[in-house]
């Protein structure tokens, strides 16, 4: 039986969360150039705005998962790669920098709302993110961002842990080397989440 996305998708339960769509990770001012390209080829940021716009548009909110990380990396515990390489640039994303801004093509728009992180690699954990959207009455959550290869997917994997269903625009997400993130979007988040796209995410709520 086809999947009633009109459902899924009711404004009435439904927020866009965007996942670490700024101008230091995949904009003007990346610091991770593979990833950003990436991004720019595939379009994720034109997509990720229509799809942000056409959700205020019908009352659905958007949320935007933003890191954000002090000077000083205080708070941040450096147990992994990730974390290792990302104290050798003290700019990146800091705090209160424009390389932390949220890329100006989704916004943000005044009725988002912004959830920022000074830790840790996906935006549930240690966050305010899943009491606000359990405040404003969120079941379905709708994706978009970066990365497949870490906060994207564990962002996923948050969600479907703490009830949510989920609706993932594939044509909106991205990953690095692209093989390894259509692996994943093939063999794990499939499992976690109703595939889709942002042109029927984008028709449901019209319809």
């Amino acid at each position: 039986m086809p999947l009633d996305l009109t459902e899924l998708l009711s404004p009435a339960h439904t927020a866009v969360v965007t996942c670490e769509m700024q101008r230091g990770i995949i904009g003007d001012l990346t610091t991770g150039p593979e990833l950003a390209a990436e991004a720019a080829e595939l379009g994720i940021l034109a997509k990720a705005a229509s799809l942000c716009d056409a959700a205020r548009a019908v009352g659905v909110r958007v949320v935007h998962a933003l890191v954000e990380l002090r000077g000083d990396r205080a708070g941040l515990s450096i147990n992994n790669p990730m974390m290792a390489y990302v104290v050798k640039n003290p700019d990146q994303v800091r705090q209160g920098s424009p390389a932390a801004e949220l890329c100006p093509e989704l916004g943000p728009a005044p009725e988002d709302i912004e959830c920022r992180r000074i830790h840790g690699l996906t935006p549930f954990t240690g966050t305010e993110l899943d009491s606000i959207l359990r405040n404003l009455g969120v079941r379905t959550v709708v994706p978009v961002g970066v990365s497949v290869n870490e906060a994207l997917l564990g962002l996923c994997l948050s969600a479907a842990d703490l009830g949510y269903r989920i609706a993932l625009p594939t044509d909106a997400i991205a990953g690095v080397p692209r093989s390894y993130a259509d692996d994943v979007v093939r063999n794990t988040l499939a499992y976690l989440s109703n595939l889709t796209t942002t042109e029927r995410i984008i028709d449901a709520w019209a319809g």
